[in-house]
């Protein structure tokens, strides 16, 4: 093929390595760009479910379990000698800890876990924050979660720590673990408080699922070397041709 002064001349090896990158750009590109379809209904179902109208939480535990993903109020006590701070959280680029209380239901057995918010990581590791709990009875509301993002390993002189003492500085939580370790009843879902208490805790709660940006990004990425592997296949495979000689054009 022809193209001015240049032929279209590809070779078999550029053609494979070019359809290799190609097929390659489109396919990661695609799956990309799943995950990120995935994770934005996610965030969406999330941020919807967070500014809509809150239900008053069920004593019964049973009741409970159906709530995941819904915004609820709930009154009781806060159990400060069961805190968890969970550790390796930023917030607005700093380093801190993510507090963990149970709450007492008013009028029951129960108790639910409240991701109470975040606060600042002192300068020194082997020293913790002040935590301040309110007193007495108190009203919340939060959105349900059946469970938080796991972000590092389990440690595993985390339940060394017993109840009652200092707060216990964890990487992870697990509702289940700590009902175990706690030996509380524990409701099949968390709270992450969205309600203000006097308490000094940052609670502008980011969604793991909002990094469905990223993929969209990766997508981009992935679909520009694509295009970028078929331009220098393209672009390598012209060969310049000689200017050709007219009928009169000396020997």
């Amino acid at each position: 093929m022809r193209l001015g002064a240049f032929r279209f001349r590809p070779r078999w090896w550029g053609f494979l390595l070019a359809a290799a990158g190609c097929a390659a750009g489109v396919l990661l590109g695609q799956w990309q760009q799943g995950r990120a379809t995935e994770r934005r209904a996610a965030f969406e179902k999330m941020e919807a479910a967070a500014h809509g109208p809150a239900i008053e939480f069920p004593a019964a535990t049973a009741a409970a379990a159906q709530l995941g993903l819904r915004r609820v109020a709930v009154a009781g006590e806060l159990l400060p000698r069961f805190t968890v701070l969970l550790d390796f959280r930023l917030h607005r680029g700093r380093p801190g800890y993510h507090v963990v209380q149970p709450l007492r239901v008013a009028g029951s057995d129960t108790q639910v876990l409240v991701l109470r918010g975040w606060i600042a990581a002192p300068a020194r590791r082997d020293q913790l924050p002040e935590i301040v709990t309110p007193a007495g009875s108190v009203r919340l509301e939060g959105l349900a979660l059946d469970r938080l993002p796991q972000f590092l390993e389990p440690h595993a002189a985390a339940e060394a720590c017993a109840p009652g003492g200092a707060p216990c500085v964890w990487q992870n939580l697990r509702i289940d673990g700590f009902a175990a370790w706690s030996g509380l009843a524990l409701a099949p879902v968390m709270i992450e408080q969205a309600s203000a208490l006097p308490d000094g805790l940052a609670r502008d709660w980011e969604r793991a699922a909002a990094g469905y940006r990223k993929n969209e990004m990766y997508a981009l990425q992935w679909y520009s070397l694509a295009a970028l592997a078929l331009a220098l296949f393209v672009v390598l495979s012209l060969r310049r041709e000689p200017p050709s000689r007219g009928p009169g054009a000396a020997a």
